[in-house]
């Protein structure tokens, strides 16, 4: 089925079928103790058709900075009729030092809508470098909780697993997360379970056979599958970016295809020397399309991938060219290092986090790109950033888009080791979060001048800050069964 074949199908589904348990209304400026409407969505079209996003979370990370803190869970508010838009209005701290907050999930998606035991209220948030599990309760949108801490020991003793990534939800109300290593830290990985109390189950995948690393994952439930992706063992990337490793075969270069049911791996792709380190990977968020995207970081590469009979094909259809720099020892590559999807999946936008771009693509057509929208923020090749009053230190990573499409968020911390590899000062000037406005017609990005907030001037001292959920939901968090 075509993308608009299924959005026109599903316009016919009333845009009010919000979850039950909505709590409270919105106000301008979002009193302290008001709970909000964490929503799930029966269809794309009705996520799209929601209110807009007015606070979002994202880790502030200390682990690889001076400050001898633990980093901390941020709430930002992105209202722009609230007296503290554009400003962090609340921190919670973790409970220890150095766990290298890095992505984070929720216990339910709208691929549990309808479902009236759960509700989109609990976020799962890891650490990298610690494997410490953080459950963290958002009934309060503006001042969340910490309720729960699931310790690596725990991790290890159950799975033989560490470093988890990707957090995912299930239907059934059991998360996945996605593990980098073994409980030593190394390749390949797996994957692991938690209940809908939190308790670690153990781990999901029945075998690994073919997989040699592991990273991202997303599941097409309608099609059985499940595609992940590649970085390298969790002890190889802590140590800062070598080309030894890359040559050495130490980085990925595979997606790899699951049987949903079974839990093993159907089919591998290898994208060769054109694909290496394949990170991101986002299907279409219609349900029936076996279409979908992965960014090739080290290759600078985005590669569409799609089943074709019972075969799963995919192509190169971008490629980011290195530049040569003053400086560096090789031409600079972009580093695809993130990339999102629109909720109507028809503009696909990613990261150059080395170049220092963010690109928009219109990909109607998903064999072939059109670029409709470039903004330049920070990178190391030269170019002059956008940003008003001064450099961006960094470069432009994480991305989150808005529900309709129309606001592109962006952080720029990638990783602490290599974050101090290659921007050293952001270890000590803190990174940004950007907002970018979008034309969801013709194509276009524009950077929003009102917005920003400067994580080098938190209370505490510099921190960086890395990927963004929204408590309704996002575009790399709702699944759809």
């Amino acid at each position: 089925m075509r993308r608009r074949d299924f959005l026109t199908g599903a316009a016919g589904i009333a845009a009010s079928s919000w979850m039950l348990g909505c709590q409270a209304t919105r106000s301008s400026d979002h009193a302290a103790g008001h709970a909000a409407c964490l929503r799930t969505y029966a269809t794309p079209l009705d996520a799209i058709a929601s209110p807009r996003e007015t606070l979002m979370y994202l880790p502030a990370i200390y682990t690889g900075t001076p400050v001898n803190k633990p980093d901390y869970l941020a709430t930002v508010d992105l209202d722009p009729a609230s007296s503290t838009y554009s400003q962090v209005v609340h921190r919670l701290p973790m409970p220890k030092v150095g766990d290298e907050l890095h992505h984070f999930g929720w216990n339910a998606c709208s691929s549990c809508h309808g479902d009236a035991k759960l509700s989109r209220r609990y976020m799962i948030v890891p650490g990298l470098a610690s494997s410490r599990i953080h459950i963290v309760d958002a009934a309060d949108v503006r001042a969340p909780k910490m309720v729960k801490v699931i310790e690596a020991d725990e991790i290890a003793r159950k799975t033989n697993l560490s470093a988890p990534h990707t957090v995912h939800c299930r239907a059934d109300g059991h998360i996945m997360i996605s593990m980098l290593g073994d409980a030593q830290g190394r390749a390949p990985g797996g994957f692991i379970e938690l209940d809908h109390d939190f308790n670690v189950i153990g781990r999901w995948d029945k075998s690994t056979e073919g997989m040699n690393f592991n990273y991202d994952f997303w599941y097409q439930p309608r099609l059985n599958t499940m595609v992940s992706s590649e970085w390298a063992a969790p002890q190889t990337v802590a140590r800062g970016f070598q080309l030894d490793d890359v040559k050495a075969g130490r980085y990925g270069h595979h997606l790899h295809f699951w049987d949903w049911e079974k839990r093993t791996i159907a089919q591998s792709i290898d994208l060769g020397e054109n694909g290496m380190i394949p990170l991101e990977v986002r299907f279409h968020h219609n349900p029936n399309s076996s279409h979908g995207f992965v960014g090739a970081a080290l290759s600078s590469a985005i590669w569409h991938w799609h089943r074709d009979a019972n075969q799963w094909q995919a192509d190169r259809v971008v490629q980011v060219d290195p530049v040569e720099t003053e400086d560096w020892p090789f031409p600079v590559p972009g580093l695809i290092t993130d990339l999102v999807l629109s909720m109507d999946d028809r503009y696909l936008y990613f990261s150059n986090w080395l170049h220092g771009d963010i690109r928009q693509y219109d990909v109607s057509d998903p064999a072939n790109p059109k670029l409709t929208g470039q903004v330049w923020l920070g990178g190391v090749i030269g170019r002059p950033s956008e940003l008003t009053g001064g450099k961006a230190v960094g470069g432009p990573q994480m991305l989150q888009l808005s529900l309709d499409g129309k606001r592109l968020y962006v952080t720029s911390s990638l990783y602490s080791v290599w974050d101090n590899q290659f921007y050293p000062d952001m270890a000590e000037k803190g990174s940004f979060l950007l907002q970018l406005d979008c034309d969801t017609s013709k194509g276009g990005l524009t950077l929003n001048k009102d917005f920003h907030v400067d994580f080098g001037k938190e209370p505490a001292g510099p921190a960086r800050a890395h990927e963004m959920r929204f408590p309704s939901g996002d575009c790399t968090s709702d699944i759809w069964v």
